[in-house]
């Protein structure tokens, strides 16, 4: 099957790490027979440099003919980071209606020292957050600073639909049927009427997931309960801002960053694949940046979700994620991931590991 796929790598250590998920692409490719056809192009800073804008049109129109889009991190840290984020990668999300964020947060056994938190807290966590991504305050108009007698304000609005609540309240309740049959709804109900809102269609749309248990609980013990008990949690859904924090937070259960992939999948279509955009969650690096310092493995991990949820080719998946675990087994380690005194894998040297247990695994 030939499927065709847009490679936005972005900046600082976007190229780096999504050059190894293509690498890990193409071992699957040379695995399988599938031939997945790379068109790529520049987004963010290094656009705007080239072309004086952070996203093209043309590569909207490229990525629009694409099965999936591949992505790296986009930023600008010494000059306007906040005009690449808002004309880069939110116009990616609203052009595509990627309205719901996966984010799976695994405690890979090999890892578990690497982590804050202690050991006996992250036997088996593997947990999901569903992240409203299209809504919410990142999305709300009005959205200015202005200056009056009082000195100067600022505003930012907080909307949602009720339309927006239940398409990615039925994402979660779905993944959950799929996995340990626990959904999450993590909101602010006691404080935002956007929350209460959120409750109450959950606890409405409940009586249709009867196999599925649902809890509700506020972000902020959300966020405590991450830390303490990990492992009590299944599927978690909750809006934009709340899931972007809690899984940084979650980064820290895994050990890295480095360690976290992520699918924003737009509306399913009838065979239950949807078109969407992959990428780890972390971002541009500028530190370490060009240095082959950077653990690819949340961008290989991307890449087997972006075989699962937008290409239809679970069993692909899931060998990647097996051979990300394998690796680990073996003791390969990037900079991030290595104790004193270990040696540290370059980016490459991570990715190249990777590529061949794709190969070798049984």
């Amino acid at each position: 099957m030939q499927f065709d796929i847009m490679v936005l790598p972005g900046d600082g250590i976007g190229p780096e790490v999504v050059a190894e998920g293509v690498r890990v692409l193409q071992a699957v490719e040379k695995r399988f027979g599938h031939r997945f056809r790379l068109s790529e192009d520049l987004v963010g800073a290094v656009a705007l440099r080239r072309y004086g804008t952070p996203l093209r049109p043309e590569t909207l129109e490229q990525c629009r003919a694409s099965h999936a889009i591949l992505f790296g991190a986009v930023g600008d840290p010494g000059g306007d980071d906040a005009r690449i984020i808002r004309e880069a990668l939110f116009p990616l999300r609203k052009s595509f209606d990627l309205f719901a964020n996966l984010r799976p947060v695994k405690v890979y056994p090999a890892l578990a020292h690497t982590s804050p938190v202690r050991p006996e807290a992250l036997h088996n966590v593997d947990l999901v957050v569903v992240r409203e991504l299209t809504g919410g305050l990142y999305f709300g108009r009005p959205r200015r600073q202005w200056r009056s007698r009082q000195g100067r304000q600022a505003v930012d609005t907080l909307r949602y639909s009720e339309r927006e609540i239940e398409r990615i309240l039925r994402v979660g309740f779905r993944l959950a049927q799929q996995r340990r049959r626990k959904l999450t709804s993590v909101d602010k109900a006691n404080v935002l009427e956007s929350s209460r809102l959120w409750r109450q269609k959950a606890s409405e749309m409940a009586a249709d997931y009867h196999d599925v248990k649902l809890d509700h609980m506020y972000v902020d013990a959300c966020a405590m309960l991450l830390i303490r008990q990990p492992a009590s949690f299944d599927v978690i859904v909750t809006d934009n801002m709340f899931g972007d924090i809690l899984t940084d937070e979650a980064s820290v259960l895994a050990g890295s960053i480095g360690m976290l992939p992520s699918a924003s999948l737009g509306k399913p279509r009838r065979d239950g694949t949807a078109f969407g955009m992959y990428e780890p969650i972390h971002g541009t690096a500028p530190d370490i940046a060009g240095q082959s310092k950077a653990n690819p493995l949340a961008t290989i991990l991307s890449v087997g979700m972006m075989l699962r949820y937008s290409l239809g080719l679970p069993g692909e998946g899931d060998l990647v994620e097996r051979a990300v675990a394998s690796a680990l087994e073996q003791g390969h380690r990037t900079g991030d991931l290595a104790r004193p005194g270990e040696r540290a894998l370059t980016t490459g040297q991570m990715g190249e590991a990777v590529a061949r247990l794709v190969i070798e695994l049984h």
